[in-house]
């Protein structure tokens, strides 16, 4: 999702009226970032309070290539991780996740390995129907075991875009919250739906409904599920009680648009990227009786804090034998401070670029490939701007691109590099760089091997279900990744 998607963020078709009321009753951030580009290693910063390069969910295959949890990866989640619900288990939280996991799908990166104590989703997203022979299509899980696959027991059709799977989602949150409410057990839940992520579905009440399309559609199934939740926890009394957060993994895919892709407002591209339209988000914090109604903050913010954000909820500190990149944002949101701090634009292994203030440098640029742009791959669409949007990898660390963001959100105009204020913006970003890479220790990378043999072919519970398929024998390779 993207952050033009929704009404607060100026979408001009409106139809987000429960996430909007959300920001209007909360606390709308603007400049609220993802970890990554892509959905894997966004996710495991979330969870770990830090960067994909330090957690492992990044490839050392080729330089400066985006790469997830397919299912033929051999990689996933390590045990030397702390999780976020591991810790909260601490206070006594019980920890559900709702919908996609994409942190490994063999055993020993099950989510309940982790801390979750329950699951209902995917360990991948519902790409498919796949054959089952050369490619199984991907498991649902209640838990330890699978329940069924997607396009078998989980009907998802392509040629409409029907499927209840964000109705299932929504039933288990409210089932989950009416529980942990009446047992006056504190909880954490991560609803982590899938529906605009393509194939768009949405479920037959909201086909058709939106000026949007088929994608319109799922952003305002998404939002009804939103607004039901936050009812819930209003009708149960306790909302004053529950900390919530919207946000998305990375910036809406322009390469689905314009059917099935999203908007980035006025921000440089979208997803696969580390231009603005890659990593900067959509972001509510909502706490009636805490956060002030109406807020809007300028605060630099990352996914990755609300992994020290939600220890400070449960009176708890950060993991202190690592580097934690999340800062607790509660001084942001219930005093109004801001938090000098930069943000760290990271494709793969590579440091890409680095937010400081309003001020944005490019260290490297890179779209995605001639060779994959020929083919009509484009994260890019009707964007190009000459030497920024390169499809080649293009070395800027002797003289970055420069862009003040206030007056530019579109990072098309560079700063001179002979004026006196990039000389001073560079003089203070250049020591954050340097900071950083001189404590930077990255994890060992998760992503760089691939072998068949690991796919979903026989998880755990196919045996009850007659649905175990036979494996391949194992071939393991180096994955490529091309963007």
């Amino acid at each position: 999702m993207g952050w033009g998607d929704l009404g607060a963020f100026g979408e001009p078709s409106k139809e987000t009226p429960n996430l909007d009321q959300m920001a209007a009753q909360g606390m709308l951030f603007l400049d609220f970032y993802t970890a990554n580009p892509l959905c894997s290693p966004s996710r495991a910063a979330l969870l770990t309070g830090r960067l994909p390069v330090r957690n492992g969910f990044y490839t050392t295959n080729g330089h400066a290539r985006n790469a997830y949890t397919p299912q033929d990866i051999v990689g996933g989640i390590p045990d030397s991780e702390l999780l976020l619900p591991e810790l909260l288990k601490k206070a006594g939280y019980t920890n559900k996740i709702i919908g996609k996991w994409h942190l490994g799908h063999q055993p020993q990166f099950h989510p309940l390995r982790h801390g979750f104590d329950e699951w209902f989703g995917s360990p991948n997203c519902h790409f498919g129907p796949y054959n089952n022979r050369e490619r199984p299509n991907i498991p649902v899980y209640r838990d330890w075991e699978m329940v069924g696959r997607y396009y078998e027991d989980f009907k998802i059709d392509l040629k409409t875009g029907e499927a209840n799977l964000t109705q299932l989602y929504l039933q288990e949150a409210l089932d989950f919250i009416s529980k942990q409410q009446a047992s006056q057990q504190p909880f954490f839940l991560y609803w982590a739906i899938d529906a605009t992520h393509a194939p768009v579905y949405a479920s037959k009440q909201f086909l058709g409904t939106s000026q949007r399309g088929l994608y319109g559609d799922a952003v305002r199934e998404i939002d009804d599920s939103v607004g039901r939740i936050l009812r819930h926890l209003q009708q149960l009394g306790i909302s004053e009680d529950t900390f919530v957060f919207f946000t998305s993994d990375n910036g809406a895919a322009l390469i689905s648009a314009p059917k099935q892709g999203g908007s980035n407002g006025p921000f440089l591209c979208g997803k696969q990227t580390t231009f603005e339209g890659g990593m900067r988000e959509p972001a509510i914090a909502w706490w009636p009786g805490h956060i002030p109604a109406g807020g809007v903050s300028h605060q630099l913010g990352s996914v990755m804090d609300l992994f020290s954000t939600s220890l400070s909820l449960a009176g708890l500190q950060p993991p202190s034998d690592r580097q934690i990149d999340g800062i607790d944002l509660l001084p942001v949101i219930l005093q109004g401070q801001l938090i000098d701090r930069p943000i760290f634009y990271y494709r793969g292994d590579e440091l890409m670029a680095v937010r400081a203030g309003l001020y944005k440098a490019h260290y490297w640029t890179w779209s995605n490939s001639w060779e994959e742009h020929s083919k009509g791959i484009d994260f890019c669409p009707g964007q190009s701007v000459a030497g920024v949007t390169t499809h080649t990898q293009e070395e800027h660390t002797h003289l970055p691109l420069l862009f003040h963001l206030g007056r530019d959100p579109g990072e098309k105009y560079p700063l001179s590099f002979a004026s006196e204020e990039y000389q001073q913006a560079m003089e203070r970003i250049s020591g954050l760089v340097q900071q950083h890479k001189d404590t930077l220790v990255p994890g060992q990378p998760q992503l760089n091997v691939c072998d068949q043999a690991v796919m979903n072919w026989s998880p755990p519970g196919c045996e009850k279900l007659g649905k175990c398929l036979k494996a391949p024998e194992s071939d393991p390779k180096k994955c490529s990744w091309p963007h």
